[in-house]
């Protein structure tokens, strides 16, 4: 493999060598090797379906990571279009071990993912949550919410909500939250070995800008979790200031720091408050986190609102028409947008999604399930790759050109003898998308923002 050449800061490597004493040269020589490439499988997708990725070495610290190789094309694997995976770094998969050992019983929670685009600590969470839990997705940048939305309809779960809004737009649910997790914007130095631009944008300055910011979200999300929940504070840094320092901070403020066990062969490093992931210890990048657990404050009791805002119940002539599209339509509710759209949720869910609609200014995003066009129901792209869509929808399964072409908006036709009308396009038993088989031409429903641009003569 290639080499790659990283001049480290000066006072970076001053404050590596003061932390790492003997370590530095090791630490230092693993910068300049070629990052690993990680995935995490998405096992309600692919299990019993396809064995594409499988026999793939594991991710210690989680179940369902696995390392490749190297770097494919991922724009050219259908599984990783239709949700298959996610590509994420492997040390970030690290608090899966946190949430089981805080979290040892699986009663439904609610979640908070407080820093969330793209969606990687989300999908991870969607995936270990307890059934019946609710995660709400957040970002404060509008323009990075696309991702986020994007990356949670791929991996299709339920109870996985999004929105955009600044930490401190969440006053109004204090001690709402089981859990909140902070995966908070840093100065990156976990991650200069996979992005020179990091090394070069790095200052002292920089540090200090970052901790602040952290230490303002930290003040807002600390707020939110109810007596005995806890908050996952994370980085991809390095630094005490960012990291052992806003640690502190909030333990001096009723938050109590919790010890989590790490087995001894994952070489994670613990500190006074939290666990550092060196890329010289282990197979990943460099990765902080720190578990806490809510000392004080309150849980809030406030009347639940009647009904949304601006989303309205589905007419009750329309519901017999869900029954083919999904599993289990009586254990979900369903509303329709001022635009006619039709979203879903668990019922179990109703009561708290009606707080946060009433609460927060624009409530949260859900995903849409489709939209009626008189009785006739029309299913949205988020449901061909949703857990509630029924196993009983029609289906044809296509090659992997095939498949590329689909996801490029360009299939001309289906194989002979596929069923006429709705059709979900399927590559090795996982769900892409839907097509409607007219008989003399074919509708591709594929999401034109979504679709390939790639020219694939030059793959």
């Amino acid at each position: 493999m290639k080499r790659l050449k990283t001049e480290l800061p000066k006072a970076f490597r001053e404050q590596m060598q003061a932390r790492l004493g003997a370590e530095f040269s090791d630490f230092e020589a693993s910068l300049q090797e070629p990052a690993p490439v990680s995935i995490r499988i998405n096992r309600w997708k692919t299990e019993g379906r396809t064995d594409a990725l499988e026999g793939l070495p594991a991710v210690p610290w989680h179940p369902e990571g696995r390392y490749l190789p190297d770097r494919p094309v991922f724009t050219l694997d259908p599984l990783f279009h239709a949700g298959g995976y996610y590509v994420q770094e492997a040390s970030s998969m690290v608090l899966y071990q946190a949430l089981g050992r805080i979290f040892p019983q699986k009663s439904p929670l609610r979640i908070l993912d407080l820093c969330a685009s793209p969606g990687g600590k989300s999908t991870l969470l969607a995936s270990w949550m307890p059934e019946g839990s609710l995660l709400v997705s957040t970002v404060v940048i509008h323009s990075r919410t696309g991702a986020l939305q994007d990356n949670l309809e791929r991996w299709g779960y339920a109870g996985t909500f999004t929105s955009s809004y600044d930490p401190a737009q969440f006053e109004r649910l204090p001690g709402f939250f089981d859990l909140v997790l902070v995966d908070a914007p840093c100065s990156g130095e976990g991650l200069f070995r996979k992005d020179p631009m990091a090394v070069n944008e790095w200052s002292e300055e920089q540090v200090r800008v970052c901790a602040a910011r952290q230490q303002r979200i930290l003040s807002a999300a600390r707020k939110l979790v109810r007596p005995g929940g806890f908050l996952i504070y994370s980085t991809c840094t390095y630094n005490s200031l960012e990291n052992e320092g806003n640690a502190g901070w909030l333990a001096g403020r009723g938050m109590i720091p919790v010890a989590v066990d790490m087995e001894a062969g994952w070489n994670i490093a613990s500190g006074r408050i939290g666990y550092q992931v060196y890329p010289h210890r282990v197979k990943g990048e460099g990765f902080y986190f720190a578990v806490f657990r809510q000392g004080e404050g309150g849980r809030m009791k406030p009347g639940v609102p009647r009904k949304f805002s601006s989303l309205v119940p589905v007419h009750k002539k329309l519901l017999p028409h869900l029954k083919g599209w999904l599993r289990r339509p009586e254990g979900h509710f369903h509303l329709a947008k001022p635009d006619q759209a039709v979203v879903s949720a668990p019922l179990g869910l109703e009561e708290d999604l009606l707080l946060l609609d009433h609460l927060l200014p624009k409530g949260v995003w859900f995903k849409e399930t489709g939209r009626f066009k008189g009785t006739s129901f029309v299913p949205g792209h988020p449901l061909a790759l949703h857990e509630m869509l029924s196993d009983e929808v029609g289906f044809v399964t296509l090659s992997r050109g095939e498949c590329l072409s689909f996801l490029k908006k360009e299939l001309a036709a289906l194989p002979a003898g596929a069923p006429a009308g709705w059709l979900l396009v399927r590559y090795q038993g996982v769900n892409l998308g839907w097509v409607k088989n007219l008989g003399h031409r074919v509708n591709n429903y594929f999401p034109k923002d979504w679709r390939i641009r790639m020219d694939l003569r030059e793959t």
